[in-house]
């Protein structure tokens, strides 16, 4: 049977090895298996090797590795939560250093406020209990919406953020590397990001030893500072005298405090993250948790008080942040306390290095909370699944690519960053705290009493601080945050309807449907006869005795190949005494190629509507990916068309032939 439309070319190329599909499948020449262990060797070495599910509990942790994984956020935090209620003090000038010290106050009594309210969030919730799993249990599901949104925001923004203060670190000592800010945080977010590929326990091993000389050289400086400030009495001599203050330019106000207070709450960011990877700790679980937070928690409080009155002490305020001259604060007040020598420079760089590293803390918990939320179907099920080394692969490329966007957007500027931040956090904060209140209200027994009036507290006080952070950064960048985080509660709400939807279309109770079960009628799209073509013919023919063979005719060949199916087809076909498979020529005047087999296609489907049809698409198969730039791949197009533009009862099988076999 032959009729004119026209063929689809490059559907097909010509293979070497005859017979090749006689073979078992799984044979691999020996150059494709080269090539694959090469890229297995690469893999390797970049990622580590692949670890078995049974390998989880070697990677769990304990406070000695929980401390840089779970604490490089709320630690490093200490280098710019002051600085950052500082530069809202540079109109006040000098008089504004006076200041940082009850400011620091009050976010140390805050920061133990959330202490004790999360320790008892860890004893309640020792698989993890996140301000997510809390919000949701225990208030419904749009707070719970409404934490993850606050969550995913705060993460994006840690991760940013560290970045760019420890580049904002680098630059204060290199002033030379400031036209580069950009191009170093990029960098540093793809180091992160492949040290986070490697696993829970490598990415602890690989920040153990810059967290534990950044805690060592600050605490040292704090105690050095402190003893030289008490033996002056209260007003010691700088090694390297800070800049020059100018004179004020603003009154004193209380907008300016509150707004100075709400940057420095920036320096609780990170304090949650330990209850929400409560998992990756060894058993007992809750118990190494606790205490990997009252060590977060008591060295980030000593490092916030000493910092604020060494820097009063000293006299040092800050500078503007992305401008020449930009030194900062750490900076000064190391150099104030011991001068610029071997101790500056070891110290600075490890503060430059465990800024920069401090998006462990939004790598470690990120791919966590994602899923989470997948498993309750408001975020892409793909966010569930581990990866080579046991960790949440998706997850990690998610954050890459949202911190790296935010970096691009801002410039890598701290600055520009910090009034998006805090708001997320102390609103994850807040819902976690109001969550375990009905936790504690729901479960009753013994310390329920205590633990509500704590977690009460706790919702109560960091309640007052988003209002307070809300208003203060409210034109200066937060109004983004408000916006971002009810979009991202809708578009979580929209993935989570549509999964209710598919499991809704999908869903089957009734046995097994064996009415009308016939051998399908199967087409086979061609551009020439070779050897991927007989491969694919054969495979027809075990299907169905109704083959139909389409061939777009753009002028060329068509004649030959009627020829050729004759010969090599029919004939053949009618000796054995089965049935031919029908040659259709499709005709394509102006040359198009897909277009005519899909319209055959779905008329097919219109024509025989009792019928299932079978498309066998032939597709060659590379043995390295270079070479297959050559090829068309009109193959890969057709199935794609065929997926978006069939229905039910059109089938898409591919035909591979492996080239090299």
């Amino acid at each position: 049977m032959e009729k004119k439309f026209r063929r689809p070319r490059g559907l097909e190329e010509k293979g070497k090895n005859e017979g090749a599909q006689k073979r078992p499948h799984l044979v691999i020449s020996t150059g494709r298996r080269t090539a694959r262990m090469g890229a297995m060797d690469l893999a390797d070495l970049l990622l580590g090797r692949p670890l078995a599910t049974e390998e989880e509990k070697a990677e769990r942790i304990g406070p000695a590795k929980g401390i840089p994984i779970f604490g490089l956020d709320a630690l490093s935090s200490a280098a710019y939560g002051p600085e950052a209620a500082l530069t809202l003090l540079i109109p006040l000038g000098m008089a504004g250093v006076a200041h940082i010290v009850p400011i620091s106050i009050c976010v140390i009594v805050l920061l133990g406020i959330v202490y004790f309210s999360y320790r008892q969030t860890i004893e309640a919730y020792p698989l993890g209990g996140g301000s997510y799993t809390v919000a949701s249990e225990n208030l419904g599901m749009w707070a719970g919406l409404l934490a993850a949104a606050a969550l995913m925001v705060d993460y994006v923004l840690t991760a940013a953020v560290g970045i760019s203060a420890g580049v904002g670190a680098l630059v204060s000592a290199v002033p030379a590397a400031q036209p580069h800010t950009l191009e170093i945080c990029l960098g540093i977010l793809a180091l992160v990001c492949l040290v986070n590929l490697r696993g829970v326990s490598e990415s602890g091993g690989v920040f153990l030893a810059p967290t534990y000389l950044f805690i060592g050289c600050l605490m040292m400086a704090i105690l050095i500072g402190a003893a030289k400030t008490v033996a002056a009495g209260g007003h010691p001599a700088p090694v390297v005298a800070p800049p020059q203050l100018k004179s004020a330019t603003e009154a004193l106000s209380m907008w300016l405090l509150l707004r100075a207070f709400a940057s420095g709450c920036t320096a609780m960011t990170g304090v949650e993250a330990v209850s929400n990877g409560v998992g990756a700790f060894r058993e007992p679980t809750a118990k190494y948790a606790r205490l990997t937070l009252t060590w977060i928690i008591g060295i980030l409080v000593a490092m916030l008080a000493g910092i604020a009155w060494l820097t009063d002490a000293y006299g040092i305020a800050a500078t503007p942040p992305g401008e020449p001259g930009y030194q900062s604060v750490l900076s000064m007040l190391i150099a104030a306390i011991g001068g610029k020598g071997w101790f500056y420079g070891v110290s600075m760089g490890a503060i430059i290095v465990v800024l920069s590293l401090s998006a462990n803390t939004a790598f470690a918990d990120f791919p966590r909370l994602a899923r989470a939320i997948a498993q309750n179907g408001f975020l892409p099920h793909s966010l569930t699944t581990r990866g080579r080394r046991l960790v949440y692969t998706q997850g990690v490329y998610m954050l890459t690519i949202l911190a790296g966007a935010l970096l691009v957007f801002f410039g890598g500027i701290t600055d520009r960053l910090i009034p998006l931040y805090a708001v997320g956090a102390f609103l994850a904060f807040t819902l976690s705290q109001a969550g375990m209140v009905m936790h504690w209200k729901r479960v009753r027994g013994a310390g329920a009493r205590s633990g509500m009036w704590i977690n009460a507290l706790g919702a109560l006080a960091t309640g007052i601080t988003v209002a307070v952070v809300l208003m203060a950064k409210f034109k200066e960048g937060a109004w983004i945050t408000v916006l971002l985080i009810p979009g991202l509660m809708l578009a979580m709400r929209m993935v989570k309807r549509h999964y209710e939807w598919v499991a809704h279309e999908t869903e089957c109770d009734a046995p097994l449907n064996l009415a009308n079960l016939h051998p399908p009628l199967v087409v086979l799209p061609m551009d020439r006869w070779s050897r991927v073509t007989q491969k694919a013919l054969r495979f027809a023919m075990v299907l169905s005795s109704d083959i139909v063979a389409l061939h777009v005719d753009a002028g060329e060949q068509s004649e030959e190949l009627k020829q050729r199916w004759r010969e090599l087809v029919e004939v053949p076909c009618l000796q054995a005494g089965r049935k031919p498979p029908d040659l259709i020529v499709l005709e394509s005047p102006y040359r198009f190629v897909l277009q005519p087999i899909l319209a055959h296609i779905l008329e097919l489907g219109r024509d025989n509507p009792n019928r299932q049809i079978s498309v066998l698409v032939p597709e060659l198969v590379e043995p390295r990916w270079y070479t297959s730039l050559l090829h068309n791949h009109r193959s890969a197009v057709l199935k794609t068309l065929l997926l978006f533009k069939g229905n039910l009862r059109i089938t898409v099988v591919n035909i591979p032939w492996y080239l090299g076999e």
